[in-house]
């Protein structure tokens, strides 16, 4: 299995969507994996799966942000749909 480090600014929509998925109230400390790159400075991220990659997302105030950003564009994106359906009486 393939294994990526990404930062936030960098997902596409379609992980940001598993992120929100898999951590809908957000995600807690004991989600996040500590590890050192292979510049020895010290990564926090938290782990994201596809059927061929486990994406490891860096964690920080932005990505929550973005999480949140997203889940907030989906739900009104959501609403304008409904509000386009024209149901008819039988």
């Amino acid at each position: 299995m393939l294994r990526k480090i990404v930062d936030y600014q960098k997902l596409n929509e379609d992980i940001l969507a598993l992120l929100v998925e898999k951590f809908p109230d957000g995600y807690e400390d004991s989600d996040v994996i500590t590890f050192r790159n292979a510049k020895n400075e010290v990564i926090e991220a938290i782990e994201i799966k596809t059927e061929d990659t486990v994406y490891l997302v860096k964690v920080g105030k932005r990505l929550v942000q973005a999480m949140e950003d997203f889940e907030v564009d989906n739900d009104t994106d959501d609403d304008n749909i409904e509000a386009n359906i024209q149901t008819e009486p039988v």
